[in-house]
């Protein structure tokens, strides 16, 4: 396969259009610099990034789906700070959000993941309400209050917030450009999946022993899949991946599914993985007589008939969207993996006060069928006996460090191998990461979080 640097490697729909979700972007030389692994186990680069970072930029607080009803609310931690999000009205943008933060005694108003406070958040330490519009609606006990105290009495404190897709971004920087603008062409991506027809079927969160840049780093390349994921060889094209970067440390990495790895020895052959991947469509296997090379048409077929019987709108597709797994980078701290019958919503979030913890927070969604035929497929991961028709939100799953994580077995390797890359970054004998060309948006990310901390953003 070619990696050479003119072109940034494989491109698996040369006839796409300029303005074509599977597009090829323009190579983007990032440089060949090798960072100092200081970065990622620093606590005085921690404070860096919370004060010139985090603060700054557009993050994911959650999905829309999440708050159906007038009155649902959701919460988001970001390190120090904690965030509600509401919906106010009916409207898909009826939506706010503040610092969940009494302006009393500082005590957090919303305390549980997601809920209901109908019209008025009320404080647990003293009853204090504000409206679902961030206005101070009852002071307990106001007599007792001298004048010039109550003049002081705040209302909720709203922080910035855009929706693209369904999906909620805040930003604590008012002066930040738009997050259509940052986002660019992944936007667009967002919206061609459909996204905000989807909702939420598994969400967990389990803490690792690593930075949470060692974990974009792993997440953000096909790199290691054969060493570390050789069960994915007989169905995943892990070398012929398209590699776009964007502006704004936004990137992707379109992974062919449906189709053996090229390390892997049979090419032919229809193996068992491409098998399941023919029976999860609805076709009949064993009587599948084409070769390796035809499941990836025979899927494509097949899905835009689903899309037709169940009037999916998966029409503007392309063939590639239909099947491959469409990782996205979300700078600072996201892999967005799109598919039309779902997505996995990755946030990599930093622990508040060790550099070398990180919580991986992973949403799974579903595309949304009132039709008990429709099926979502096996290889979304999902536990068996998961109902993704309820209408009920599904409560978060915590696991700590030394918990099995039960993930998956893809997950669970990535989660037993990254806090023994994270102790092998600590050696002195460690100078920094030697990334390849197929570990390019690794070096765009980095390349972005040093701008924002050399203070050229």
């Amino acid at each position: 396969m070619d990696y050479n640097l003119r072109d940034g490697g494989p491109v698996l729909n040369p006839d796409a259009g300029d303005a074509d979700p599977d597009r090829k972007a323009p190579y983007v030389n990032n440089g060949t610099d090798t960072k100092d692994p200081q970065r990622y186990y620093s606590a005085d680069q921690m404070a860096r990034e919370w004060e010139q970072l985090w603060t700054r930029v557009w993050t994911i607080a959650g999905v829309v789906c999440d708050i159906p009803e007038v009155g649902d609310v959701m919460t988001y931690e970001l390190l120090h700070e904690s965030f509600v999000v509401v919906r106010t009205g009916e409207g898909p943008e009826d939506v706010a959000a503040y610092y969940n933060i009494c302006g009393h005694r500082g005590n957090r108003l919303v305390l549980q993941d997601f809920g209901h406070v109908g019209n008025r958040f009320t404080c647990s330490f003293h009853s204090w309400q504000w409206s679902i519009n961030g206005e101070l609606a009852h002071v307990t006990d106001s007599e007792s209050f001298q004048p010039e105290v109550l003049e002081c009495a705040p209302d909720m404190v709203p922080v910035r917030h855009e929706i693209v897709a369904g999906v909620v971004f805040i930003n604590m920087d008012d002066t930040a450009p738009p997050v259509r603008e940052v986002l660019g062409p992944v936007a667009g991506h967002m919206e061609s999946f459909q996204v905000d027809k989807m909702h939420v079927a598994r969400h967990t969160r389990t803490s690792w022993a690593a930075n949470w840049k060692t974990g974009i780093d792993a997440f953000y390349e096909t790199y290691h899949l054969g060493s570390v994921h050789p069960q994915t060889q007989p169905v995943m094209g892990d070398i012929d991946v398209q590699l776009d970067c964007y502006p704004n440390g936004m990137s992707r990495m379109i992974v062919p599914i449906g189709k053996p790895s090229p390390h892997f020895p049979d090419q032919e052959s229809v193996n068992e993985g491409l098998q399941m991947m023919l029976a999860d469509a609805g076709l009949d296997a064993a009587g599948f007589h084409g070769k390796a090379p035809d499941v990836r048409p025979t899927l494509w077929d097949q899905k835009r008939k689903i899309s037709d019987e169940f009037n999916l709108g998966w029409d503007n597709l392309s063939d590639v969207q239909l099947t491959d797994s469409f990782a996205t980078g979300i700078f600072p701290n996201v892999q967005f993996g799109m598919h039309p019958e779902g997505a996995f919503l990755m946030r990599f979030m930093p622990d508040a006060k060790d550099p070398e913890k990180f919580v991986y927070d992973n949403i799974t969604l579903v595309r949304y069928v009132d039709d008990p035929r429709f099926k979502v497929p096996d290889w979304m991961g999902l536990p068996e006996g998961t109902d993704y028709m309820a209408a009920d939100r599904p409560d978060v799953e915590y696991k700590d460090i030394g918990e099995p994580p039960e993930l998956g077995l893809v997950l669970d390797q990535d989660s037993e191998l990254l806090p023994v890359v994270q102790k092998g970054i600590r050696s002195r004998a460690f100078k920094g990461p030697l990334w390849s060309e197929q570990e390019q948006r690794v070096r765009h990310f980095h390349n972005e979080l040093d701008r924002y901390l050399n203070g050229e953003k």
